[in-house]
C-alpha cells in the first residue's frame, strides 16, 4: 500500500445532476488527464462510484497526488455557477462513511478540502478564504471532519 498523508474532499464544481461519464470525459478531453480525478465520486442520492482503487494514484491535487486519496460530491455550485455547499444528506452520509473507513486504514492521514492546499500567502499558518486558489469543496472539510479518528 502507498503512503497516504491526506484524505481530500472535493466537489465536482458543477450541477448536482452531472453524470459521472460526463465528468470523466471532461478530465480526459478538456484537461488531457490520463488518470481520473477522484478515487470516489458521490451522486446526489448518495450512490458512490469507485473510480480508482485507493492503492493507485488519481489526479486530485497537483503536486500531492502520490500521497492522497480523493473523494468528491457531485455539485458545489448554484444555478449561476457560484460556489455553494449543496451536499445532500445522502452525500454527507456516504462521504462520512468513506472517510471513517479510510481514516482507520491511514490513522495519521489529515482530512481536508482541496482548498486547504492553497498557499499561505501571509505566512500566518492559516489558509484563509482570500488565499484559496479554489473554493472546492465549498465547505470547511477540516472543521467538519476534525473528530474522525
Amino acid at each position: 500500500m502507498r503512503n497516504v498523508n491526506y484524505l481530500v474532499v472535493h466537489c465536482s464544481a458543477g450541477p448536482q445532476n452531472q453524470k459521472v461519464p460526463a465528468i470523466e470525459q471532461y478530465w480526459k478531453k478538456s484537461l488531457g488527464w490520463s488518470k481520473k480525478g477522484y478515487h470516489v465520486i458521490v451522486e446526489a442520492d448518495g450512490t458512490a462510484h469507485e473510480l480508482v482503487p485507493i492503492d493507485q494514484i488519481s489526479n486530485g491535487v497537483a503536486g500531492f497526488n502520490s500521497q492522497i486519496i480523493n473523494i468528491a460530491y457531485i455539485g458545489g455550485v448554484d444555478k449561476k455557477g457560484k460556489p455553494v455547499d449543496n451536499r445532500t444528506p445522502e452525500q454527507k452520509a456516504t462521504i462520512l462513511r468513506y472517510l471513517k473507513k479510510w481514516k482507520k486504514m491511514f490513522p495519521k492521514a489529515i482530512i481536508q478540502g482541496h482548498r486547504d492546499f492553497s498557499p499561505d500567502k501571509n505566512k500566518n499558518g492559516i489558509i484563509e478564504y482570500f488565499e484559496w486558489i479554489k473554493y472546492c469543496p465549498c465547505f470547511d472539510a477540516k472543521k467538519e471532519y476534525a473528530n474522525i479518528i
